[in-house]
């Protein structure tokens, strides 16, 4: 059984799950330990990632936005994330404004930071300068919901409005944008989105996560917070202590306060004046959509003070760990419970530098308080009455909690001992050193709370903690009881020192102990269940690697392991299903207790069926299927073990010099928790553990952090007092207790250390055979690597190996005489583990960290045998890490012998290599070196390229030596670097001893030097080939060869049926621009341009005019057909998903996946599936090329097929960067080595050799061409580019391109494209150059400036060579079918069939045979085809071209030479901006051809100038209208009336907004108008869209050019003279697709805007005219939409040269003047009968008025005779007259 290994776990703490295959071979075996019982594993990662700021962008476009609530508004989009805001323009009057514009926010922050900021979308009516609006509606989620989302982003997709300060209003419109969130590294993938017709589908596109319901409901969340405890001290303010030298008045320093953040909203509670256990009993209530799109709750104890708030602790809710959105799921719900906050030390000092830790940032060193709290969620119904309507926050109070709602106080014991404290950094200094463990505030020097007193006070909650100081510094007092207060520190000790680096305690026999007695509530259940999943998920993940490894260093049967762990996982889930229901009846059980323990129970019970099933399934073919599916189980554990309610605190250990805290440890209590049922007890408890201590806060970033602060083993046990009985039971045996006192109940008391009276001796073997990918630590970019092994207190070092990253030391070291305490037995099964650390020596000052790893020793015993299955050990890849990044890989095998009484004769000798004696270093012994062959190395040496600088000189002599297993070889001089970069020799070999096994290959090293005069020589740069399997020469198999016997193989090139497209056959009639109808891919689609037909319709075919196509109708076309392939291919996922889950395998969810399904994918229905329903290709068909949507190096392997590009690096690696991030890194980039290696053993028996025309001087590689210069024309074609980065303040960019090829510069400066984020340029440019001398073309979009240098926005490079010397043929693309002239005309000066003899040649194959009846032999394969063309006059020729190029389109299916050829295409290329690695910067379009100056002139370049848009004119006659609201009640006469106008434009060209006269005193909402409006457009046809060049503002320098879909709003108005005009109603029609009219005002119906997709549609520039009724409509108070009036209008369009022959006025003007409307005269009747107006007043209408201003009167005239005669009559009345 021991010597099952099982890998160890490395976990990638990255957010991304690295492919199984690109992780190395050394990353699974890195810790190898044995079935261990009394050790954990260590964490080989030290580091912590949280908190260290990085790169991200967040783009934005905002698209359009439709139904926005409201009368006639000017919307403005704001985009705001954080506190950054970026505005869109304004557009005038419309519901459904159209903007297409691009943002992008940078932010430098951590990632946590970054994902809790809320991102909002808003939408704001009529802001300008002088106002700023008001809020139509808002949407809003947190930056890390969009970064979860495949892709890490949003694409397309229509965010829901709502009124923030009016719930009860429901949508207030959609905005449609696309979000993307990218973090320094992530590739973005284009969108080709393929299911355009979906998009205007709203409803089934909301930017939504899956299984979020569409309609999402109001809620309240109401976070109830009772009471703190544990307070620091926050002797903040200094008056407070001369307060306190005065007064002697000592209050409690603190006032907190509890600051709650969520959704962007802000809640405080009160503030507790003066106290450490505040209690608030206080509710904070926020009312936010359910399922809110922001997934924390940040809960934040604050200390206010009058200068600045500081945060004393944070916490935040995962509101995704306290919910369950399933079948059977609950809302939110929290507690009530305690949560445990952790932050910065509590010892106070007046600057803290680790406040970062209490805001939440970064791993807490200390523990700082806890925070009884409860979360609830209540849906709100917002049609009741009583809903109050705004989101405020609101905080009121609720009643006290009762005292055992949380759970029975329990006494807690924690015991721990120290065993070993080595690797103690030497920086740190030689004072005396001790260590202080604390669990909550128990322990602690500072604050140590006393036991609650449960006998006064009944139920007393929590650690009541009335923290009286104990005086005196004796750490241990007896209580009343007899019973031993806590020691939580061991005493001081002086260090001794180890080596250079570092110092150890020499506690050697005697161990210290600690013990502490804490009080908490009972909420051990909680670890329990925790700590069971915990233990599936390591064995499933150990198991993992375990089948990673088999599979990397191919061993049999890696699916047997498989099967193996998903039996385990079974056995493990069913284990769970048992114990988790154990004691279901424990007080203080919250709701979220018993739903996340039903969630638990369900979820395991599904897993373990599911393994069951997945078990039998697991075959050699299906394995990584399975293992993602397990990866999956895997993720989903460790989501469920994360307990969102806490309850023991975790414990800290800090190691303390000099009262000096230097470095900490944090053990989760989990892990070392207690249980009597062994699945339930924590992982590291009664085991020993090894522990790294780390410095707290940023100091623990980057090389500081690297270095070990100390290392410890420790003994850790946690359990309640009363089953103390077992806490020793796990510490190694052999010892003796010492307790402090002796007297009474010194039974019970814990000792304060052990005595260890039995210890073994061994000798430790430690054999480094070589490292590889090392990180490079000198400016050269190489370092000067040497190991450093820890083992115990001991410690040892290799030899220094100059300038390698791939050293090879080869040595054993042996330490003798170590001595290990404890039984025999158990040190076998369980030896310590060992450290390496590799440093780079520097001549001065100490050397530097390079990286670390553990390993376990293989143990043998005295009595043992030293032989077979176990010893000797084999050697294993151990993978290094610094920090958290790899950084290479080392081979190495251990093994601890232990020296019996017979001494060290005993032990098996060592036997080296004898061939070599290297003093007193000793080589890895033979039985576990390698064994070795000899090989052969070839190499190629062509050239270098792109060599930059070295220290300021110019590199001009270089030469190339590569070095492998100790030779060498040194390629020949380049005499003059400028002049010819490529080397004269082209192959040179060397032989070498390499292992047999290929896995244990060393690197083989390639180092560029530069001689310079004097015979000195300077490194230039290096690279290392770490793995060379790709490079070994296997001899093919020699039945193949034969091929040319095989019977011949018929291949038939008809055109086979392609993928169906909506509408690939091009309609064209006689006026038109011949333009393909298809929608533009993402930026440029817009609006509902989409074809509908109904079922009965026939599409009417029209002939093609192949006159009017050019590339444009092609590019459109084939984008059309990669959406076609991109949907079909979504489909088939889809089905394909749907087909897995049903085996019973992991679907997130799978119970509410139906409903998501049903709601988000309304297309996925109607695709067309692969293989049905597929049309025949119909005969016109428009010629397609391929789009590729990345660069075109990664569809072809990057053209290595036989010349291999070897980057060269020079200087130190970064910091804080992966072996692969710093291999991508430009900075460190300095050339590229160009050749190739060929690897065999030697003596090679091959028919090569016979075979004809062998050149014995270029070794293997036969058939390349030779290496001279050569003189080339390249053409490059820049399509459009896409989503570049705003370069400007008002963040837009104006770009041109700039390309650069060796010595040429091409700037298109002049032909800059105003104000666009995605311009099309449609240029070509032909440059002439010199291979190899030009060999990197640089393709750039500049910035255009009116003042200053133009800033670069981004660029792109292309190796030029690799592609032309490609068997691929990337000089020039095969197009899909062979034309003389047209737009699809042959752009290659060879024809087809020279191609195809030429490649026939050089393949060494017969000519290609042509027969008759049109076929074309090719070595053993007959194509048939078609033999005719026609020329430019229709003749029909006789040609082999077709035949031929059908053959080189399937070249990839040749026997032997096959491979695919590059077509005819457009690359979509990455423009990256050396500014800001890593973060691209948008997308080129564009491709390259390359020919040859020796060969006949290449035809003129293809003509991809955009096209220029079409000038056409909208006639739009208003003859009538009715049933128009009326708004106006007249002042005379009460009637309504409407003083009715119609308003009309095109979209986007407001400010032409043309209206007709007023129909003045409609009474029944008829107008007569006749009346002409006139627009003038630009058209794009392929597009649908209007041209609008127009100034942006005032100040604008040009005009820019704005592509708006064709839409005509009309509206109409009721005219007022004093006051503004009131909008009636309005409709808009999208040209290209809008409900025919009504052929009567009667038929004319709301349904046409309501229901279009049921109306039978028009397209304007199909039809030509159309007349008929339309409806305008408005929205009521309800937000409904309501028909208020009609329009009879006639629609007619004309092209621009129809319109100049056929004027026409506007209005009623000549020419073509329309007849005067036949108006009623009723509209001034009433001035001929003014008594019968006045009389319809004063009786109708204000008769009440009338009568109550008659009665006031009254009463005021006897109100003022009374005072008039009051006085007066007094008098009289006084005086007795």
């Amino acid at each position: 059984m021991h010597n099952e290994y099982e890998a160890a776990i490395l976990e990638t703490e990255d957010m991304r799950m690295p492919d199984p295959d690109t992780i190395s071979l050394a990353s699974v075996t890195a810790v190898t330990t044995n079935v261990s019982n009394k050790r954990s594993k260590p964490d080989i990662k030290i580091e912590p990632s949280a908190g260290r700021p990085v790169d991200f962008q967040v783009s934005v476009t905002v698209v359009e936005a439709r139904q926005l609530v409201g009368l006639n508004m000017d919307p403005v989009v704001c985009v705001e994330i954080g506190d950054e805001k970026k505005y869109t323009s304004m557009k005038e009057s419309t519901n459904c404004p159209y903007y297409n514009e691009y943002f992008v926010f940078d932010f430098h922050v951590p990632p946590d930071v970054m994902f809790d900021k809320i991102l909002k979308v808003s939408v704001i009516h009529s802001k300008n300068l002088l106002r700023s609006g008001t809020l139509v509606g808002s949407f809003k989620l947190d930056v890390g919901t969009v970064y979860t989302q495949p892709e890490h982003q949003f694409f397309h997709k229509w965010a829901t409005l709502c009124d923030p300060d009016d719930i009860t209003a429901g949508c207030k419109g959609y905005v449609k944008c696309d979000i993307a969130v990218v973090a320094k590294g992530d590739t973005i993938k284009t969108q080709h989105k393929a299911n355009e017709t979906d998009e205007d589908d709203i409803e089934g596109n909301l930017m939504l996560p899956e299984a979020v319901p569409a309609e999402r409901q109001w809620a309240r969340f109401y976070l109830k917070i009772y009471r703190a405890e544990g307070l620091p001290k926050m002797n903040t303010s200094i008056m407070a202590n001369v307060k306190k030298a005065f007064i002697g008045e000592n209050k409690d320093l603190v006032d907190p306060y509890v600051q709650v953040l969520f959704a962007g909203q802000k809640g405080k509670t009160s503030i507790q004046k003066s106290s450490y256990e505040p209690i608030w009993n206080e509710q904070i209530v926020f009312t936010e959509q359910f399922p809110p799109l922001c997934r924390r709750m940040k809960v934040q104890i604050r200390d206010s003070d009058k200068v600045n708030d500081v945060a004393i602790g944070t916490h935040f809710i995962d509101l995704r760990k306290i919910a369950n959105d399933g079948d059977k799921g609950f809302l939110p719900t929290l507690g009530p419970a305690w949560v445990n906050m952790y932050g910065s030390t509590r010892s106070y000092t007046l600057m803290d530098e680790y406040q970062d830790l209490n805001e939440g940032l970064g791993e807490g060193v200390s523990f700082r308080a806890r925070l009884l709290i409860s979360l609830s969620v209540e849906i709100l119904d917002t049609s009741s009455p009583e809903v109050m309507s705004s989101t405020e926050v609101q905080v009121e109070g609720i009643p006290n909690i009762s005292d055992n709602a949380t759970g029975k106080i329990e006494e807690f014991f924690l015991f721990g001992c120290f065993l070993e404290a080595t690797m103690i950094d030497r920086k740190i200094g030689d004072k005396p050193f001790n260590f202080e463990v604390t669990i909550g505030n128990y322990g602690s020097e500072l604050d140590t709370p006393t036991k609650p007193k449960t006998k006064q006070r009944k139920g007393v909650d929590g650690d009541d903690e009335e923290s009286e100081l104990i005086h005196g510094s004796s750490d241990e007092e007896v209580d009343d009881a007899g019973d031993m207060t806590s020691v939580s520190s061991t005493p001081p000790m002086k260090p001794v020192i180890t080596d250079r680096n570092y110092f150890h305690l020499p506690y050697f026999e005697r161990k210290p102990c600690i013990y502490i007695k804490s009080w908490w509530q009972d909420q051990r259940r909680r670890l329990y269940n925790a700590n069971i999943m915990d233990r599936i998920a390591d064995k499933l993940e150990e198991g993992l690697n375990d089948v990673q490894e088999i599979i990397k260093t191919e061993k049999a049967y890696p699916e047997r392991r498989l099967r193996g762990v998903l039996e385990e996982l079974s056995n493990g889930c069913s284990t769970f299903v048992t114990l988790a229901n154990n004691d279901q009846n424990q007080t203080g059980k919250t709701k979220l207790d018993r739903e996340r323990l039903k969630l638990c129970m369900q979820e395991l019970e599904n897993m373990g069926q599911q393994a069951k099933s997945m078990r039998s399934q697991v075959k050699k073919s299906n394995m990584k299927d399975k293992i993602k599916l397990a990866q999956n189980f895997l993720h989903k554990l460790r989501f469920f073990t994360d307990e969102p309610q806490h309850s023991v605190p975790d414990i800290y250990i800090w190691m303390i010099s000099n009262n000096k805290r230097i470095a900490y440890a944090r053990v989760p209590s989990k892990d070392i928790l207690f249980s009597s049922v062994e699945e339930e007890t924590g992982k590291d408890c009664g085991k020993v553990q090894t522990i790294f201590f780390k410095l707290p806060g940023k100091k623990s970033f980057g090389p500081a952090g690297w270095t070990v602060q100390a290392k410890t083993e420790l003994y850790l046990w946690l359990g309640l007092n009363r089953q103390r009985k077992d806490y020793l039971s796990g510490l190694p045996n052999g010892f003796e207790e010492n307790k402090a006192v002796k007297g009474p109940g010194i039974q019970s008391s814990p000792p304060i250390s052990l005595m260890y009276t039995m210890k073994q001796i061994f000798q430790l073997r430690i054999h480094v055979y070589q490292a590889r990918s090392l990180f490079a630590a000198d400016s050269t970019g190489l370092s000067d690597p040497f190991a450093r092994v820890f083992f115990s207190t001991h410690s040892q070092v290799t030899e220094v190996l100059n300038e390698t990253l791939c050293p090879t030391w080869d040595q054993l070291l042996v330490f003798d005489n170590v001595e290990l305490y404890g039984e025999a037995g158990e040190l076998r099964d369980d030896p310590p583990i060992i450290v390496i650390e590799i440093y780079d020596q520097d001549t001065v000052g100490k050397a530097d960290f390079m990286g670390r790893t553990f390993a376990k020793p293989l143990t043998k015993m005295s009595d043992e045998y030293y032989g077979p299955p176990r010893f000797p050990p084999q050697l294993e890849y151990y993978q290094i890490y610094r920090g958290n990044c790899t950084a290479g890989e080392m081979l190495a095998a251990f093994e601890l012998l232990q020296i019996g009484p017979a001494g060290k004769a005993d032990l098996p000798p060592i036997d080296g290599p004898s061939d070599f004696d290297r003093g007193p270093i000793l080589p890895v012994p033979i039985g576990i070196r390698p064994v070795l062959s000899k090989y052969r190395i070839e190499v190629l040496f062509w050239g270098l390229r792109d060599l930059k600088r070295v220290n300021l000189a110019q590199v001009d002599r270089p030469r190339v030596d590569i070095e492998c297993a100790g030779k060498a070889i040194q390629s020949a001089l380049i005499q003059n670097y400028k002049k010819n970069p490529n080397f004269s020799t082209l192959v040179k070999w060397f032989e070498v001893d390499l292992p047999e096994n290929e896995l244990l290959h060393p690197p083989l090293n390639i180092r560029v030097v530069d001689c310079r005069a004097f015979g000195r020589y300077t490194l230039v740069g290096s690279n290392a080939v770490t793995s060379l399997r790709k490079f070994i020469y296997r001899p093919s198999d020699k039945s193949v060869s034969n091929w040319s016997a095989m019977e011949e193989v018929v291949i038939h090139t008809e055109p086979e049926p392609v993928v169906k497209k909506t509408e690939t056959v091009v309609k064209l009639d006689s006026a038109s621009d011949a333009v393909v109808k298809v929608d533009m891919p993402d930026d440029e689609k817009g609006g509902k341009g989409k074809k509908k037909r109904k079922k009965g319709e026939e599409v009417e075919e029209e002939e093609l005019d192949e006159s009017m196509l050019d590339w444009w109708s092609k590019y459109f076309a084939s984008i059309e057909t990669l959406k076609e392939i991109i949907k079909t291919q979504e489909a088939e996922a889809e089905e394909k998903e749907d087909f897995d889950s049903g085996e019973g395998e992991y679907v997130p969810n799978a119970s509410d996946m139906k409903g998501t399904k049903k709601k988000r994918g309304k297309g996925s229905k109607n695709k067309a599936m692969p293989g049905e329903g597929v049309p025949e290709k119909k005969k016109h068909q428009v010629e397609e090329l391929k789009i590729f949507n990345r660069e075109l190096e990664y569809q072809f392997d990057r053209f290595e097929d036989w010349l291999h590009t070897f980057n060269l690096y020079r200087g130190k690696c970064s910091d804080d960067a992966d072996v692969e991030q710093n291999a991508a890194d430009e900075d460190r980039l300095i050339g590229k080595f160009k050749g190739s290696l060929c690897i065999y053993k030697v003596p090679v028996f091959d028919e090569m050799s016979r075979e004809m025309g062998f050149d014995s001087n270029m070794g293997m590689f036969q058939n390349i061409p030779h290496n001279d210069p050569i003189n080339i024309i390249v053409r490059v074609y820049v399509v459009r580019a896409t989503e570049l980065h705003p370069a400007d303040i008002n963040g837009k960019a104006d770009p041109y391109i700039a390309i650069k090829l060796g010595t040429t510069e091409i700037k298109d400066k002049e032909n800059y494209i105003s104000k666009q984020l995605n311009p099309v340029f449609g240029k070509s440019f032909d440059i002439e150059a010199t291979l190899p001398m030009d060999s990197t073309l640089t393709v750039s979009i500049y910035d255009w400036d009116l003042v200053g240098t133009d800033d670069l926005i981004g660029e792109t490079k292309i190796d030029l060579e690799n592609r032309y010397y490609s068997k691929h043929r990337a000089t020039c693309g095969l197009s899909a079918n062979y034309a003389i002239h047209g737009y699809n005309v042959w752009r290659d000066p060879l024809k087809p069939t020279q191609i195809l003899a030429k490649l026939c040649k050089d393949g060494k194959m017969d000519p290609p045979q042509y027969g008759p009846g049109g076929r074309v032999k090719v070595a053993n394969r007959v194509y048939t085809g078609p033999t005719e063309i026609e020329d430019e006059n229709g003749l029909k020729k006789k040609t082999d071209e077709h035949l031929a190029l059908a053959v080189l389109n399937r070249w990839e299916d040749m026997p032997r030479i096959g491979c695919k050829l590059v077509p005819e295409h457009v690359e979509t290329r990455s423009l990256l901006n050396p500014d800001k690695p890593g973060m691209e910067q948008g997308k080129i379009e564009m491709w390259v051809d390359m020919f040859p100056k020796d060969m006949p002139a290449p035809g003129p370049s293809v003509d991809i100038s955009p096209r220029k848009p079409k000038k056409f004119e909208l006639r739009v006659i208003v003859w009538n209208t009715d049933e128009v609201v009326l708004e106006d009640d007249d002042i005379f006469t009460g009637e309504k009336s409407s003083d009715i106008f119609v308003r009309g434009w095109l979209k986007g060209q407001q400010e032409d907004k043309q209206d007709t006269d007023v129909h003045y005193r409609s009474l029944t909402g008829e107008g007569n108008f006749n009346w002409r409006f006139i627009y003038p457009f630009d058209y794009l046809q392929a597009e649908e869209k209007i041209v609008i060049s127009k100034k942006e503002s005032m100040f604008s320098w040009d005009e820019t050019e704005y592509k708006i879909p064709a839409r005509l709003n009309l509206q109409v108005w009721d005219a007022d003279h004093f006051s503004a005009d009131d909008f009636l109603g309005a409709i808009e029609l999208d040209l290209n697709r809008f409900p025919r009219g009504a052929k009567t005002s009667k038929q004319c119906s709301i349904e046409m805007v309501i229901n279009e997709q049921d109306m039978p549609m028009v397209n304007i520039f199909k039809q030509k005219r159309i007349k008929g009724w339309w409806p305008f409509v408005a929205r009521d108070e309800n937000d409904e939409l309501e028909i208020t009036g009609k329009v009879e209008a006639e629609l007619q369009l004309l092209t621009g040269e129809e319109a100049e022959k056929t004027p026409a006025g506007e209005g009623r003007n000549e020419p073509e003047p329309l007849e005067k409307p036949n108006r009623p005269d009723i509209t001034f009747l009433w001035f001929l009968m003014p008594l019968k107006a006045v009389r319809h007043l004063i009786c109708n209408q204000y008769k009440w008025l009338v009568i109550k201003i008659v009665l006031a009167l009254m009463l005021l005239a006897i109100l003022a005779l009374f005072l008039y005669s009051m006085p007066g009559y007094m008098a009289k009345k006084l005086l007795g007259v």
